[in-house]
């Protein structure tokens, strides 16, 4: 099985809680997931945008979360895909030399398979050695052809689903036992776009919200994982504000 990979002798210990279900069943309606912007997601994204969606200082803790938590060889999942993954160089190097045909499953490659909406976008992606064109509010399913997988990332594009639960779902059947998924949470999104009660609520209930969805999908073991509280200096733009909140509301697939 995968192992996770670590850039560093002395890892980051980040402050974390256990996520507890809340309801009898999932508690969300359709009216949760409307949004002010009901237009095909395919001509929101139409243009290719070769921006980053968080500032420098969250792509870099989030780089060194992904170093330390996501498998350093095997088949990774990164849906909502865009031109960047924010994967650590050392997963990065790997995962290129992978797409390059550089490096076979014999000599511990890393697949990582992007999907997303925007042709272009997933094109410039040089670390993906799959591209899947599939808007997951039209095809809530993830396809068959993403293979096994030993784990998904989804960056800051969670609360634009609003179908979660059966994208979730769908995941699971792909994924290894033992298999993790990483969902990365920040304050940052295109307000017409995000599902209305994403909206309304503080960051504390939307982070719980995420830790619903994927108890609900099957995920067990669902953490909520402070990557970078948002306080301090060295953020925004050129460092001179305070940096972007960033947490990872992960789970596994586990029986129970």
């Amino acid at each position: 099985m995968a192992t996770p990979s670590s850039s560093s002798s002395n890892p980051t210990t980040y402050p974390s809680f256990r996520y507890h279900p809340r309801h009898p069943s999932f508690p969300y309606t359709a009216r949760d997931f409307q949004r002010q912007d009901e237009s095909p997601d395919t001509d929101f994204y139409s243009a290719p945008r070769y921006v980053t969606h968080i500032d420098d200082h969250a792509i870099s803790v989030l780089s060194e979360y992904y170093a330390q938590n996501l498998p350093s060889q095997g088949r990774i999942l990164d849906f909502c895909s865009s031109w960047i993954s924010h994967f650590p160089k050392t997963l990065e190097v790997r995962a290129v030399k992978t797409a390059r045909g550089e490096l076979g499953r014999e000599e511990g490659a890393l697949e990582v398979v992007g999907m997303g909406i925007n042709e272009k976008e997933l094109a410039a992606n040089p670390i993906l050695k799959q591209r899947i064109l599939q808007d997951l509010n039209e095809q809530p399913d993830i396809p068959v052809e993403v293979g096994t997988l030993d784990a998904a990332t989804c960056v800051v594009s969670i609360d634009y689903l609003i179908h979660p639960r059966e994208v979730l779902e769908s995941l699971r059947a792909r994924m290894k036992k033992g298999g993790t998924v990483h969902l990365v949470v920040s304050n940052r999104c295109f307000p017409t776009k995000a599902v209305g009660r994403w909206l309304r609520v503080g960051e504390q209930e939307k982070l719980l919200m995420v830790g619903d969805y994927l108890h609900w999908s099957g995920w067990r073991e669902v953490e909520v994982v402070t990557v970078c509280d948002g306080k301090g200096d060295g953020g925004g733009w050129f460092g001179m504000g305070r940096p972007d909140p960033l947490w990872v509301v992960r789970g596994k697939n586990v029986d129970g």
